[in-house]
């Protein structure tokens, strides 16, 4: 089935055509990513799939059954309400259920004529049957599920929304939409503000999704693992693959070079028959042959020159001379911020050639070891030592420096006065900054404009140790692509900090996690680093589950106080047969449940208005009863 279909859609801004002709096609259960450079349309198409903007000319289909969810790059939720209410707001249809479920029971409880009575227990049977099949008895299972995925389990549930980050406030309205489960999620850019830890979290979820999905987004790692459809929107159009996102490059790569195989080949055949023609039309005894060829041209049609990529910042980054071969050295480092200790202890080397990633959760302080190497704050003890001949250069994820008024010219030439404006003009031309371009305000400059002109800078300096702090964020996929070229070819050290598991597979040849203010090398790029974690993992349940498992050692027994021994011991025993006892009680109650529930259903009961109560108020009793020793029973398993 056909859940989502645009045919022809175009739109244009004033003059400026945005999108021509575009068709994309969504079917169920499919994933597809909408994929193009910053400016391709991509967030335009989204919206008037969604209905928040108009189509000038074409169609969007959607069947009216088919309900949309949609996430925006900069959704917010604005609201005075808690978390868990404003989680809980997604099931107000199931909420209403359970508040007509508990009235119809207190009607039913009530002395009425027989026939309402019958009348009113059908109608809970039926609501009861439905509010269990809608999820009636796990949405607040799925609500802590979801908040736990999207790192809420340390908050108070109760905390009210408008005292939350931004970022905290995009992840809780992306939680509220995979709690609503439409059939077809639109999501543009959902792993902004979201950590490693939670973006495998989120691509678990959505590979187990029970809908249909249709993504933008710059992670490229997310794509790989996600989508099974990739749409490409270039030069206001789309192409379709039928594959992943490394599929889609290695697939568009061929399709390109069998294009211009093609074309070249129609050009040479061209060439000959004109060539032919031009010799021999005026000669009599080969002008039919000449006309023949002729006709044969008229009638030939002619391939369009194939079009490569849109043009993209083409750059690379050299150093004045080399360093030594120890290039960073940092040992017992601390810091605070006022009372509260960021790390201590922390040790870590560089050596020449090395493209050390540094990672961890957000908090853990990776930004802030970066700002003490580049001398942007003081430690409050231990060293950092630099090599021989060691020149930095550090580019900054907020582009801090980057918001004066000055043009993009001034900016850069400011930096590097004794550099002339041609060469200057020229630098930035790569960049993609061209005539009137580098006149541009730099504050008036978009996100991926600024980071473009942040690594012109950097890439100035000629440093043989880059400092990079989220270097990828930003920048559309071509321009990361073209950054990551140009880092794999860099002769220098670089240490950087990235959440961007595609770049750091290309880039890094060392992982360094940082956690809970310690440090441990990964020797390989972030797959490496994720097998050896889960590795890790594994044997350390396997060896919780073998001491849990196994008796304790003869030292151990000697060790341990007899006394104590004995007595847990007995305790666990004592334990273990209350949950057996419970259990039992349980089976025993469950097979009375279905004996009564069985009893409702036959005619001379459910028409004997008292012999039906008595009946309900036991299966109530029973349940109530089921409930407490439940609730014993999870106490004594933890």
């Amino acid at each position: 089935m056909i859940v989502l279909q645009c045919v022809n859609v175009s739109k244009a801004f004033g003059a400026e055509p945005i999108l021509e002709n575009v068709k994309v096609e969504v079917q169920t259960n499919e994933r597809v990513a909408l994929v193009g450079r910053n400016g391709a349309g991509k967030s335009t198409l989204l919206k008037m799939i969604v209905g928040e903007m108009s189509i000038d000319s074409g169609e969007i289909v959607i069947p009216k059954t088919v309900e949309i969810g949609y996430l925006s790059q900069h959704t917010d939720l604005r609201t005075s309400k808690t978390i868990w209410d404003e989680m809980l707001s997604v099931f107000a249809p199931l909420l209403k259920m359970e508040q007509h479920l508990r009235y119809l029971e207190t009607q039913m409880a009530t002395d009425m004529p027989e026939h309402e009575y019958t009348k009113l227990l059908k109608e809970y049977d039926q609501l009861q049957n439905d509010f269990k099949e809608q999820g009636g008895y796990q949405y607040e299972a799925d609500i802590r599920g979801v908040l736990a995925g999207l790192h809420f389990q340390q908050f108070d549930y109760a905390t009210p929304i408008s005292t939350l980050s931004g970022g905290q406030k995009t992840r809780l309205a992306l939680g509220k939409l995979l709690l609503s489960k439409p059939e077809l999620l639109v999501l543009d850019e959902p792993t902004n503000h979201l950590d490693m830890v939670t973006l495998t979290w989120l691509e678990n979820y959505l590979n187990s999704y029970p809908g249909s999905i249709l993504v933008v987004s710059h992670d490229r790692f997310f794509l790989d693992r996600l989508t099974t459809k990739v749409v490409e929107l270039s030069r206001n159009q789309t192409t379709t693959y039928h594959g992943n996102y490394t599929y889609y490059l290695d697939e568009k790569a061929k399709r390109y070079e069998q294009e211009r195989k093609q074309y070249e080949k129609q050009q040479a055949e061209i060439e000959k028959l004109e060539t032919f023609v031009a010799k021999n039309l005026v000669r009599a005894s080969t002008t039919k042959r000449a006309q023949s060829r002729r006709k044969q041209l008229e009638k030939m049609e002619r391939l369009d020159r194939p079009q490569g990529d849109e043009k993209s910042a083409s750059f690379g980054f050299d150093i004045i001379r080399q360093s030594g071969n120890d290039v960073l050295s940092i040992r017992d480092l601390e810091i605070k911020y006022g009372d509260h200790t960021v790390f201590s202890n922390i040790d870590l080397s560089l050596t020449r050639g090395e493209s050390v990633c540094l990672l961890g959760d957000n908090g853990t302080g990776k930004t802030t070891l970066l700002k003490a190497v580049t001398k942007q704050l003081t430690p409050d003890s231990g060293n950092i030592l630099f090599g021989s001949n060691v020149s930095v250069g550090y580019y900054d994820q907020e582009h801090a420096k980057l918001q004066s008024n000055k043009t993009v010219l001034q900016e850069v030439w400011d930096e590097f006065p004794a550099t002339i404006e041609k060469d200057i003009r020229s630098l930035l031309g790569l960049f993609l900054f061209s005539g009137d371009d580098v006149l541009k305000s730099v504050s008036s400059l978009s996100g991926g404009e600024k980071a473009r002109v942040a690594l012109a800078k950097l890439m100035m300096v000629k440093a043989n140790l880059l400092i990079l702090d989220e270097p990828t964020n930003h920048l559309d996929l071509d321009s990361k692509e073209m950054l990551e070229a140009a880092l794999m070819d860099y002769p220098g050290t670089i240490l950087f900090v990235s959440h961007d598991r595609y770049f750091i597979n290309r880039i890094a040849s060392r992982v360094v996690e940082l956690d809970q203010g310690k440090t441990t090398s990964y020797l390989g790029d972030y797959t490496y680093y994720s097998e050896k974690k889960k590795e890790m993992a594994e044997r350390a349940a396997i060896e919780e589950e073998k001491t849990a498992q196994s008796p304790l050692r003869t030292e151990q027994k000697e060790k341990t106080n007899y006394q104590q021994d004995k007595e847990a011991k007995r305790a666990e025993r004592q334990k273990e047969r209350r949950m057996s006892a419970i259990e039992e009680q349980l089976e025993k109650l469950e097979t009375a449940n279905a004996e009564l529930e069985a009893q409702l259903l036959e005619p001379e009961v459910y028409s004997d208005h008292v012999k039906a109560k008595d009946i309900q108020d036991q299966l109530s009793a029973n349940e109530n009863e089921m409930e407490q020793l439940m609730e014993e029973w999870e106490s004594l398993e933890h």
